[in-house]
């Protein structure tokens, strides 16, 4: 029985590097592979999955209007189908994914980050957490050497930004991790 996977971190915690591997080893296998990753999400490129250690690999766009029922209905001869930036997905997305999961017995693994930089959750983090089957946290540490669990965005200088838009993509927004205590000290 196929489950829809949700492992979620930090930033800068390796999941697109953790994606890629798992496509990586399917495909050792010669299996087929779908890969997703979000259209707001251009730092590489369009359509590309990249770890910040150099991988990458193609993948499909979705955007809030794509109909993961829609576009998974005829999948033939997939082995998995994996989502990058999942935060991104709606929450009717997910359910679609989790609805695919269960009705196509295909195995779908989505990776991406639970809060934004003010701790808010993302819809469609959070609504993986409610319906993902299996919930793996992937770990980093913070600088000052605990675990990080939360994200801050901060300028050029590293000052940190505690006011803007929910989705400011890195690059032109620079991103740290760093564990609750560090999230909380001015």
């Amino acid at each position: 029985m196929a489950k829809l996977y949700f492992r979620y971190s930090a930033m800068n915690a390796g999941k697109s590097t953790a994606l890629l591997q798992v496509a990586h080893n399917y495909g050792e296998h010669g299996r087929t592979v779908w890969l997703f990753t979000s259209s707001l999400d251009d730092r590489y490129g369009s359509g590309i999955v990249t770890s910040r250690l150099g991988p990458q690999r193609s993948a499909q766009l979705y955007d809030a209007q794509t109909d993961f029922g829609e576009r998974l209905k005829d999948i033939r001869d997939v082995a998995c189908v994996l989502v990058d930036e999942a935060q991104f997905l709606t929450v009717e997305q997910v359910r679609q994914l989790h609805r695919a999961a269960h009705v196509l017995d295909i195995p779908i693994i989505c990776y991406g980050i639970r809060s934004d930089f003010l701790g808010n959750p993302f819809p469609g983090a959070a609504q993986l957490l409610t319906l993902a089957d299996s919930i793996e946290e992937l770990k980093t540490v913070c600088a000052c050497g605990r675990k990080a669990t939360m994200n801050v965005r901060v300028d050029g200088q590293g000052k940190r930004i505690t006011q803007g838009e929910q989705i400011a993509i890195e690059g032109k927004h620079h991103y740290i991790q760093v564990c609750g205590s560090c999230f909380y000290r001015e």
